[in-house]
């Protein structure tokens, strides 16, 4: 992640109204650069495969607890959330929370989006 950063804006969490690809603009020496909330994420420089262990128990169960331990300060955990809602994940630790954690929160995702397109 780039050090050199005069001006930050603090992303706000995604919602289901607002694009998946949240950006944020960063001033670096005069030049404007746009990130990603992904180039933010506590993750970033992380084994990608530590947040998609094989199982829940066991090896993935050590492995899941790790993966939740760099999610929980992550700045962006909201974005990533939304974004594995969003886009119906169905594998890994995303936003600090497994497959099966996430499965009740995308079905009410689905209930209330359901709901607005209906009024």
């Amino acid at each position: 992640m780039p050090t050199n950063t005069n001006t930050t804006r603090t992303p706000r969490a995604a919602t289901p109204e607002t694009a998946t690809m949240q950006t944020i603009d960063t001033l670096f020496d005069e030049e404007l650069v746009l990130l990603d909330w992904r180039d933010l994420a506590a993750c970033n420089g992380h084994d990608p495969n530590l947040f998609f262990p094989a199982g829940e128990t066991g090896p993935a169960a050590r492995q899941i607890a790790q993966a939740k331990k760099i999610c929980a300060p992550c700045p962006v955990v909201e974005d990533c959330l939304t974004y594995a809602i969003e886009t119906n994940q169905v594998a890994g630790v995303w936003g600090g929370l497994t497959e099966d954690e996430r499965r009740p929160v995308r079905r009410r995702w689905l209930a209330e989006r359901r709901r607005r397109q209906a009024s």
